[in-house]
């Protein structure tokens, strides 16, 4: 088994993690029609309405230990934070930008309180960037030679100053929803850099479900309608969420008990076809979970039965198409 696919079997083995999604949208549309991010000015040619100001984000009390209790309860083995979303906010004090939470009117390095608190509770710890960023003006047409080192310089930061990440998703790049094409940025450039800098570190690419050209594991994200045939035998993560929004919005605290059916049947599918979920965690305005959505993933705890580790690759399993060289 060459050492691509030996990574890929052990992240599958993890099963079930959490993507939480806090970030400057979580200030900006926790109310309002918006639900996550200005889609328009990206994919509709709209201008930008929404600008954000780091002197905006201000979570009172950030509680990185709960989040991850919240996870263990419902049998997460990873998670990935959103260090940066399609806004371009970044949750550590970032050199490459001042629009970042060395500005921010709370200067938590939140980036550094996650995976402390997550490694502390054994949760296998990824970091969540998007390579679109509607600030430094990175997107469909726009990524150029700075905008490049920009993107790489980030990733380094990230990859250099925390300690081992056993993953890193990357989305807003060659998606749907908008972002670079693989023309601009190249797949093979930046995944070079990442394994350059930890050889053992899964760069995985929301969206793209094609193969593995362009992702170490094909990455559906589901709650767009992105999903595994059932022919699918891995290796691949799908991604979904409990609430209307993929952050935090004020009426996710309002109403009964959230229903985890179809949400622990749609985890039974996955698992079968060798291919990992993630269920969204969206802390609110304060930095923490409210206890109608902790509540839930305590009742998927108890619910969703994770299957025996794979010690061999199936048949059927997806092998990289092409051999991807240095940067």
């Amino acid at each position: 088994m060459d050492s691509l696919a030996e990574l890929q079997r052990k992240f599958i083995n993890l099963r079930l993690g959490t993507l939480i999604h806090f970030n400057s949208a979580t200030f900006q549309f926790h109310s309002g029609d918006i639900l996550d991010w200005e889609f328009d000015c990206e994919n509709g040619s709209s201008a930008r309405r929404y600008p954000f100001s780091p002197a905006e984000w201000a979570p009172d009390s950030i509680d990185c230990r709960q989040w991850a209790a919240v996870s263990r309860s419902a049998g997460c083995r990873f998670a990935a934070l959103t260090a940066k979303h399609h806004e371009g906010f970044a949750l550590w004090p970032t050199k490459w930008s001042e629009h970042c939470v060395r500005n921010a009117a709370v200067k938590t390095d939140v980036v550094a309180e996650y995976l402390r608190e997550f490694r502390a509770a054994g949760i296998a710890a990824g970091l969540y960037f998007s390579i679109l960023d509607l600030t430094a003006g990175i997107g469909r047409g726009s990524c150029g030679a700075y905008q490049k080192e920009y993107i790489k310089g980030q990733i380094s930061e990230l990859l250099t100053n925390y300690g081992d990440i056993p993953f890193l998703i990357v989305d807003g790049w060659a998606a749907p929803w908008g972002g670079p094409d693989y023309g601009l940025l190249p797949f093979e450039e930046l995944d070079g850099l990442v394994k350059s800098l930890q050889p053992e570190c899964l760069l995985l690419n929301i969206g793209c479900t094609s193969g593995l050209s362009g992702s170490d594991l094909v990455f559906f994200e589901n709650a767009a309608g992105q999903t595994a045939g059932s022919s699918f035998r891995g290796p691949g993560v799908l991604c979904n969420k409990l609430t209307a929004s993929w952050f935090w919005r004020d009426q996710d605290c309002i109403g009964g008990p959230l229903d985890i059916r179809w949400i622990c049947a749609g985890m039974s599918e996955c698992f079968p076809m060798n291919c990992a979920f993630m269920l969204n965690l969206s802390p609110d305005i304060h930095g923490r979970i409210n206890g109608r959505l902790a509540d839930a993933f305590d009742r998927i705890g108890k619910s969703v039965e994770l299957p025996a580790p794979l010690e061999a690759l199936p048949a059927g399993w997806m092998r990289r198409e092409t051999q991807y060289g240095k940067i």
